[in-house]
């Protein structure tokens, strides 16, 4: 069967027509747009074509041909601009002014900490950069920078276009390459590390124009002393050193403020190859440099020929490389190591905090040298057996050391200490990390547990020899010496604990039970895990730290109130924003009644008892009171004693424990560095002494209950980390 065709509608076949009458008005319109953008693009050109009609054909070529070149540069230039506008509008403009920093540590009065060669060492974590503002450097400098780098900075924007001009010329006609970047344009680069190492021409001229639609971003939202205020800490002299701050600490060992004439012009001139023309490594090379500057602070009105010239002449007083060793510094070491409690790694590693201590430099400074006049006169001992530290020639020291830590009674914040003779020689912190043991120094506690339990301070003890099985817990054949080897009948509690007797004290402590002393103990502030339920442990068997027996023997001039030691008063960022914030942080470790008992005991120590010789001996007559400890053939010398204000102990000893010399317990050794601490820090108007103890009908029972808790924790590890309420 044949196929038929299917015969189109009249409607289909009018559909059809309209739908091809429809594409080609698209195709119409479509063309009548392409011509209209071309004859958009080729206006320029035809209003050129129509400006030189009429010239003749051997000049009308040429200029419409170089007309038409600029219209082009033109157009792509203002395509760039926008372009890179927009692009530099995308960098956080706050990058300018944040800059990785140092974390400054300051004493108790605000100031920088230093060593006791009075070097600034107060850093710590960032990078080398210690950031100053535009008036804490000295305009010397200022003016030397300008005329090194930008000397037309004041006169122009964010480019300089005469000094582009030069550049060109130069390279065109001598082939010397020279740059034109402004300090605004360094800024930029510097700011958000738009240069890389290695460049081809296409990325070099990209991170060009990216520099300079930067610049233009700085110069309209900044002050020209400000780019230069922030263009200055950023500048790289060499090694790790970064800013003027860090810059003239490090090259002339002052502030960028008291900079001379002729040391900012020195600084000026190595920026451009720090390593290279380093004073340190070069100085005649770093005075050709400081001389290049001198001559173009003259050539832009700085300064005049006269002044340029006797900043030639003058010297450089640059240090050598012994005066640039930074002594390193034990309350450094236990900052650092405070703040490790309270931030988090991260936040430290960054620097750029300000960190406000609680070391007081005057007795920083009186602790760590009497620590080592002391000790050397000690080596000087007729027939002393030990290395000496005049000897020492690197390794691990084998030498005397001793260790001391001041605290204030009423807020128990660390005003000194002391880990070692030489932080540089030993960083081991003896204050800190050394657990020695405590011996006769522990003795206050347990009668303090003793009266506590009711014993009276004139009641009778027996200071007899121990009979064996006398003592619970004890091995039978136990029986301690008195160090006199002299023994009573029986005596006083209180001559018991004047003459530090072992057999009556033992007693003491037995009667109070040992589990009783282990608790004081803890209450106090020492680790009960460090002490064996072990009669033993009444004679000071067991370990601790000074810092720990600096801290327990607090409770005594307080009343039985102890303050937890702390080093950081509060933590800022650069901002002024505080991050922590620190503060005395008061719980009763004991009862107030016992605890003036064993106060005013101990006050009979220094009067009569072992500790007499601060005042007989070594002059200070003020109130005060404490305790000597010396440990079994003589390894350890203790004194822990205070004033009204203060608590100071002392350790002498050797790492590796071995008899110090014959007779040198703790009044022989340790008495003589306490006292010179003490009467530095009575000479200060803060800390004077007065009575150590009050009245006996002055004696608060329980001061100010609701304000002082007995329930707190007191493990000093977490309390560090908290900020006050």
């Amino acid at each position: 069967m044949p196929s038929r065709r299917k015969k189109s509608t009249p409607k289909k076949s009018a559909r059809k027509k309209a739908t091809k009458r429809s594409q080609k008005r698209s195709k119409k319109k479509a063309a009548t747009k392409r011509f209209g953008i071309m004859a958009f693009f080729m206006a320029p050109f035809r209003i050129i074509g129509w400006a030189t009609r009429n010239m003749r054909g051997w000049i009308k070529w040429p200029v419409r041909v170089g007309a038409s070149l600029a219209f082009i540069g033109l157009t792509v230039l203002a395509v760039g601009m926008i372009f890179y506008a927009g692009l530099a509008r995308t960098y956080d403009l706050k990058e300018v002014t944040t800059m990785p920093a140092r974390t400054e540590i300051l004493d108790r009065h605000g100031n920088l900490l230093r060593n006791t060669k009075g070097q600034e060492i107060g850093f710590l974590h960032g990078k080398n950069r210690h950031l100053v503002s535009f008036g804490d450097v000295s305009p010397y400098f200022i003016d030397a920078l300008i005329a090194r780098e930008d000397g037309r900075f004041r006169e122009h924007g964010a480019i300089d276009l005469r000094g582009i001009a030069r550049a060109i010329m130069r390279a065109v006609t001598r082939g010397k390459k020279e740059g034109a970047s402004t300090l605004t344009m360094q800024l930029s680069r510097n700011s958000y590390a738009l240069k890389t190492r290695r460049e081809t021409i296409i990325t070099g001229l990209h991170r060009k124009f990216l520099e300079i639609a930067i610049a233009f971003r700085i110069e309209s939202n900044f002050e020209k002393d400000e780019i230069i205020e922030h263009y200055m800490n950023r500048i790289f002299w060499g090694g790790s050193i970064m800013g003027i701050g860090s810059a003239s600490r490090t090259y002339f060992q002052k502030p960028a403020s008291e900079l001379t004439l002729s040391e900012s012009a020195l600084l000026a001139g190595i920026i451009r190859a720090p390593n290279a023309f380093s004073p340190f490594r070069d100085l005649e090379k770093a005075k050709r440099e400081r001389d290049t500057v001198l001559g173009r602070m003259e050539k832009y009105g700085f300064i005049d020929a006269a002044t340029a010239e006797k900043a030639k002449a003058e010297p450089l007083d640059v240090p050598t490389s012994a005066e640039r060793l930074i002594q390193g510094s034990y309350a450094l070491d236990s900052i650092r190591r405070d703040l490790e409690r309270i931030l988090e790694e991260e936040n430290i590693k960054d620097g750029g905090l300000i960190i406000h201590t609680t070391l007081d430099p005057n007795i920083q400074r009186v602790a760590q040298e009497s620590i080592e006049t002391r000790l050397s006169q000690v080596e000087r001992t007729p027939g002393y057996a030990h290395q000496k530290r005049r000897n020492f020639r690197g390794g691990t020291p084998d030498y005397l050391q001793g260790a001391s830590v001041v605290i204030d009674n009423k807020t128990g914040g660390v005003l000194a200490i002391v880990g070692g003779r030489n932080a540089d020689e030993s960083q081991f912190n003896r204050a800190l990390q050394s657990r020695r043991p405590v011996a006769s120094i522990f003795k206050p506690f347990i009668f303090l547990a003793a009266f506590d339990h009711g014993l009276k301070p004139n009641e009778a003890i027996s200071d007899a020899r121990i009979r064996s099985g006398e003592i619970s817990g004890a091995p039978r054949n136990w029986s301690p010496n008195n160090s006199d080897k002299n023994y009573y009948r029986t005596i006083p509690a209180s001559r018991a604990l004047i003459e530090s007797r072992n057999t009556s004290t033992i007693r003491v402590g037995n009667r109070a039970g040992l589990a009783k002393v282990i608790e004081v103990a803890r209450l106090a502030g020492f680790d009960p895990e460090r002490i064996e339920p072990v009669p033993s442990s009444f004679l000071g068997s067991w370990g601790a730290t000074v810092e720990q027996v600096a801290s327990a023997y607090t409770i005594f001039p307080n009343g039985g109130v102890r303050y937890r030691p702390y080093y950081i008063q509060s933590i800022e960022d650069r901002q002024g924003n505080v991050l922590f914030k620190n503060g005395p942080l008061p719980y009763r470790a004991a009862e107030s009644d016992p605890s003036w008992d064993v106060t005013r005991i101990l006050e009979d120590v220094n009067r009569r008892g072992t500790g007499r010789g601060i005042r007989t001996k070594y002059g200070f007559t003020k109130p005060s009171a404490g305790k000597t400890g010396t440990s079994g053939n003589y390894h350890d010398a203790w004194y822990a004693g205070f004033t009204s204000d203060l608590t100071c102990a002392v350790w002498v000893g050797l790492d590796r424990p071995a008899k110090i010399v014959h007779g040198g317990d703790g009044a022989r050794l340790a008495i003589p560095i306490w006292s010179d601490i003490i009467k530095a820090a009575d000479r200060l108007p803060s800390y004077q002494s007065k009575a150590v103890t009050p009245r006996r009908a002055e004696v608060v029972v329980d001061d100010h209950p609701a304000a002082i808790p007995r329930a707190l924790p007191v493990n000093d590890e977490p309390l560090r980390a908290l900020p006050v309420r």
